[in-house]
């Protein structure tokens, strides 16, 4: 069944869509805001998720003391758009990063992440150009296995370095522990703390993240700021981390059923280049609120399969029904624009202005 919003929408900006609720989005923002504040954290928000300077702004406004980056593209779209405090959590690497960092510490204060010596050798390239000390923090790896130096002895080896470079300033810890190894990241923490004072240097900085671990803030003592970006839309990964409701999921994509060729199974046009084929971990591609046995199995490009041999209620074609997405980060990156949406009434557009932005 489709509802009168659904079909106004299809009407109007056709299918497949992505469609924000203001007023979730202002609840979700808030509610984060208050949970760093009573944590006694600083709220860094990661713009990675909505890439739009009009809604960070709003998480600003609200609180946050600046913004996460992920990538100098979308640190850039910020800082044009008047963000002045940035943090990009990522290495940056190569002379053609040092000379858009430089242009961006003429704009904004910047600090960046770094996690081994190369990176920190070529940043004061980008310090010397924009005539102004750029702060970095060190990446320390607490469990993901990701990005970040896995010893507090490397922690502390590049701290010294980044005290000898000239044009850096030495400015703390970044982390992002597992939702279950925050007692080793405070370990580690401790250990790196003592070295780096040892060396007469100190961590005025010490950022953990993200989103999933809303539920474990004010855990790391000694933590200073939190950077969370799912939290303004959410998704099926924040309400299987028990950080989220389906009332908080700020972001739907509405698509239409374009075909039932046979009892147990459907077509959506909303395939994989609308909703992301990371899974999550998660059964199946997204939550479709009017059918929730429903699963979208898999997909082609623009075709996604419904397996209906689960579901009390089926779909008919033509109906628009609306999906809460597994990871909405990588659907948001796909969009141009998301339609806003206040309850019943139909808003407008918002540029996703630094979609695309990978580099």
């Amino acid at each position: 069944m489709t509802t009168p919003l659904a079909a106004k929408i299809a009407r109007e900006y056709g299918t497949p869509c992505a469609v924000i609720d203001m007023d979730r989005v202002e609840r979700n923002i808030a509610r984060v805001q208050a949970q760093c504040e009573a944590a006694g954290v600083a709220n860094r928000p990661h713009i990675k998720t909505h890439k739009s300077p009009v809604l960070a702004k709003l998480q600003i406004a609200a609180g946050a003391q600046g913004i996460t980056c992920q990538k100098i593209g979308e640190a850039e779209i910020m800082a044009d758009a008047g963000i002045d405090n940035i943090l990009i959590s990522y290495n940056l690497i190569g002379e053609e990063k040092m000379g858009r960092l430089a242009a961006l510490q003429a704009k904004a204060d910047m600090t960046v992440a770094a996690d081994n010596a190369t990176v920190i050798e070529g940043l004061p390239q980008a310090a010397k150009q924009s005539g102004r000390t750029l702060s970095v923090v060190v990446e320390c790896d607490t469990g993901r296995k990701r990005a970040g130096v896995e010893t507090p002895a490397e922690a502390i080896a590049l701290a010294r370095q980044i005290a000898a470079s000239e044009g850096l300033r030495f400015a703390g810890f970044m982390l992002y522990p597992t939702e279950s190894g925050w007692d080793e990241a405070q370990k580690f923490y401790n250990e790196a703390l003592a070295g780096v004072r040892a060396e007469g240097l100190d961590a005025a900085i010490v950022s953990t993240g993200g989103s999933p671990n809303l539920k474990n803030l004010g855990k790391l003592n000694g933590a200073t700021e939190h950077r969370p970006g799912t939290y303004i839309y959410n998704d099926r990964m924040q309400v299987a981390a028990g950080v989220a409701s389906w009332d908080d999921c700020a972001l739907h994509i509405y698509s239409t059923v374009v075909s039932r060729a046979a009892p147990e199974r459907g077509i959506l046009d909303a395939g994989s280049k609308t909703l992301t084929t990371d899974t999550g971990g998660l059964d199946g591609h997204g939550l479709i609120l009017e059918h929730p046995e429903a699963k979208i199995a898999r997909f082609a490009e623009e075709h996604g399969f419904l397996d209906l041999s689960r579901s009390n209620t089926r779909p008919n074609v033509g109906d628009v029904v609306r999906i809460v997405p597994n990871h909405v980060c990588v659907v948001v990156n796909m969009m141009d624009e998301v339609v806003i949406v206040r309850g019943e009434e139909i808003l407008g557009t918002l540029p996703v202005a630094a979609r695309g932005k990978l580099r």
